[in-house]
């Protein structure tokens, strides 16, 4: 069969403040993302204008974080964990594919070709399928393919929201988290689910990540016997997203009488903008004028051994159908 190529699919980020304005127009030039009926240079002059008008008010979101996107290193150190993992069962090189920022999805087909692979697994890191993400890097890439169905043989693996594994990582994260909590009341901390928001109108057209994110929340949650609830971030734009949106129901929870609070970011399995900066500056500054006593936000599975493990069974499952 010979070497196997597996490219895993992230969203990317800016690797400095000087990148973000970049960034933010791929982001914007996605069709996937900014659902209007412009093409060619149209859409170009529109994505520049907002990349232009967004950049200077993102730049701070990055500055809290440290100047840059934490993803491309956090995204590297997976690649090299699943690997090391892979190879105790394949021959198998991990590469990495940006949608949005480098290392670009192009510059992961130019690699496989340069090492003659010839049989390639697609793994979005997005457990959760989604046109605006799983589809998005999918059609990106076979756009920068030269014959998508030439000599490579390829495979996608398209989500994996019920992966044992991978909810028995999530799990361990929430445990952990929990811990930093007082014994007396740990068994009563509020866990809030919190996941990337889409526009309703891309669930009600069939797309199937509301569900997906319903039963990955309900699985996790059978593990605990704490309360818990679900809610969306990250809304951009005047349509109608899904709801309700996770800083209104952190102040529900903080009107309920609510006190002691984790915050998961369900959908992200590494830190960024929306777990760093949203989740962990934005709404801990909006929890604790809300008065709660203690505020905790999940980290992300990033390279923890048992998701690097739900990976690598995933790609050891697809490998069968070569």
């Amino acid at each position: 069969m010979g070497k196997i190529g597996v490219v895993l699919f992230n969203l990317g980020g800016p690797l400095s403040t000087d990148d973000i304005e970049e960034f933010l127009f791929n982001l914007f030039m996605d069709p996937y993302i900014i659902e209007i009926p412009l093409r060619g240079f149209i859409r170009k002059v529109l994505a520049r204008f907002i990349a232009r008008r967004r950049a200077g008010k993102t730049a701070f979101y990055y500055e809290v974080m440290g100047g840059k996107s934490p993803q491309y290193e956090l995204t590297m150190k997976q690649a090299k964990a699943l690997e090391k993992k892979l190879r105790e069962n394949l021959d198998v090189k991990v590469y990495v594919g940006m949608r949005y920022f480098k290392p670009y999805i192009e510059e992961a087909y130019k690699a496989l070709l340069n090492d003659n692979i010839e049989n390639v697994i697609l793994l979005p890191l997005y457990p959760h399928y989604s046109r605006t993400t799983t589809l998005s890097s999918f059609e990106e890439w076979n756009r920068v393919t030269e014959n998508p169905s030439g000599r490579m043989k390829i495979l996608q693996i398209e989500s994996y929201h019920d992966n044992p594994l991978y909810i028995d990582a999530i799990a361990d994260r929430i445990s952990e988290t929990l811990a930093k909590f007082p014994n007396n009341v740990r068994g009563r901390v509020h866990i809030l689910f919190s996941a990337h928001g889409v526009p309703e109108r891309i669930v009600k057209r069939g797309d199937p990540y509301q569900k997906q994110i319903i039963e990955t929340v309900n699985l996790v949650s059978k593990k605990f016997l704490n309360p818990h609830s679900l809610a969306y971030q990250s809304r951009v734009g005047p349509v109608k997203w899904l709801g309700p949106p996770t800083l209104e129901e952190i102040k529900r929870l903080a009107s309920n009488g609510v006190k002691n609070l984790v915050v998961i970011p369900i959908s992200f399995v590494s830190e960024h903008s929306e777990t760093l900066y949203e989740v962990n500056y934005l709404f801990r500054n909006e929890a604790k004028a809300a008065g709660f006593d203690q505020f905790e936000m999940m980290p992300a599975l990033n390279d923890s051994p048992k998701f690097i493990d739900a990976l690598s069974q995933l790609v050891l499952k697809k490998v069968e159908e070569f």
